[in-house]
């Protein structure tokens, strides 16, 4: 689930107006709509008041791992996601006592994830006999 998902699905939860929580938050309403619809994503600081204002770990709205795991699965079947699936696991253990701030964490989760997906893509591309190679 993208940001603005997971944001308009709690504001509902809590039965507000897209104004009410701008004003809560700090930001106005044609920015948190525009956060909601994914045109943009707040600032660093901002994502900390979202998830204090919901009682949230903040990583709640800055992790979109699962869109991840679902792509490396549908591309890659089960083997993909077991891979994806430890890729994850792999970074979040070596993140843990750090001292990387959370916005390079997740830059670098990001980048770790498009790593994974292009990699993937070239092993296809290069180990795949051509008589299963779909036609272009």
């Amino acid at each position: 689930m993208k940001f603005g998902d997971k944001l308009r699905e709690q504001r509902k939860k809590k039965g507000l107006t897209q104004k009410e929580l701008g004003e809560a938050i700090g930001v106005t309403r044609a920015t948190l709509n525009n956060y909601e619809r994914g045109f943009s994503h707040p600032a660093h600081s901002v994502y900390f008041k979202i998830a204090e204002y919901f009682g949230i770990n903040v990583n709640y709205f800055l992790t979109e791992d699962e869109e991840f795991l679902t792509e490396a699965a549908e591309k890659y079947g089960r083997r993909g996601l077991a891979q994806a699936e430890v890729i994850l696991e792999q970074a979040a253990a070596m993140f843990a006592g750090g001292e990387l701030s959370e916005e390079d964490q997740i830059a670098f989760m990001h980048e770790m994830q498009g790593l994974f997906l292009d990699s993937k893509n070239r092993a296809r591309d290069k180990f795949t006999p051509r008589k299963y190679k779909k036609a272009r």
